[in-house]
């Protein structure tokens, strides 16, 4: 039997229902309703999880209620739980780095100053895991790096323009991770890197 673990990142609470930080949390709410299956919050995994199966996969979602800064609690938590190797744990983050639209899977890296990935590298003690990352933009400026801006952009909500683009985001990311039972890694990786929103 095969299990895939799916974490996403985000804030819990309605103030950050619709932001753009919660978007890992949004792909896998999108995912669980597909299958009909309900989040239920599991205190000893810091997290609400979901759980179904797809052929012969047994799915478990994750949404971590650590919030973003302490996401690492939470993906640390579950990992020991379940006795995992990490290459079954696949983390859906935002990239603030990343043009709206544009999404990037890497087997490893830094935290590129993300809270969450810091977390998560400082509570594994390792960058080497996977991660799908989905561009967000970032903050309009005109006085350089605003560190007010970035903040009040990640945290922000996602408005009607940018979630008709999200909306082709998240369908297709969902569509790879239901393939991660049955397809190549490598072809997934290619598949979400080669991803162009104006295609569709």
């Amino acid at each position: 039997m095969h299990e895939i673990f799916l974490i996403g990142l985000g804030n819990p609470g309605k103030k950050y229902l619709n932001s753009r930080h919660n978007i890992g949390f949004l792909i896998l709410e999108n995912l669980s309703k597909k299958y009909n299956s309900k989040f239920i919050l599991k205190d000893k995994l810091k997290s609400s999880c979901s759980e179904f199966k797809i052929k012969d996969s047994t799915y478990r979602l994750f949404l971590p209620n650590t919030f973003m800064n302490n996401s690492g609690d939470a993906v640390r938590a579950i990992i020991d739980w379940y006795k995992i190797n990490l290459d079954q744990v696949f983390i859906i983050v935002d990239d603030k780095d990343l043009p709206l639209g544009k999404v990037r899977f890497r087997k490893k890296g830094s935290s590129g100053g993300h809270n969450g990935l810091k977390s998560i590298i400082e509570k594994l003690q390792t960058q080497n895991f996977n991660r799908i990352r989905i561009g967000i933009g970032s903050p309009q400026t005109n006085t350089g790096k605003n560190n007010f801006n970035t903040i009040s952009h990640v945290l922000g909500n996602i408005s009607i323009e940018e979630k008709s683009i999200l909306d082709k985001v998240y369908k297709r990311v969902i569509e790879s991770l239901e393939e991660l039972n049955t397809k190549k890694e490598e072809f997934i990786i290619h598949e979400l890197n080669s991803f162009d929103k104006d295609q569709i």
